[in-house]
């Protein structure tokens, strides 16, 4: 299922945004690393329908990610 791409980028605005508080991070980190993520990919691509997911959800579907590559 494709989503519509505006509503993505909201998506994904507040998904970076709940990201970066959670991790301490500047929302420029975040952005960086939210576009070089699985998540991100996933998200974009329709996948298991991950852009139907809440945004905590994919935010600590990022924080694990995060720790797995720091």
């Amino acid at each position: 299922m494709n989503a519509n791409p505006i509503l993505l980028q909201k998506k994904y605005s507040r998904v970076i945004e709940c990201f970066a508080g959670r991790q301490g991070i500047s929302l420029d980190a975040a952005l960086d690393f939210f576009y070089h993520s699985e998540v991100y990919l996933l998200v974009r691509d329709g996948v298991s329908d991950m852009h139907c997911m809440s945004d905590a959800y994919l935010a600590k579907e990022l924080e694990q990610e995060y720790k797995e590559k720091h």
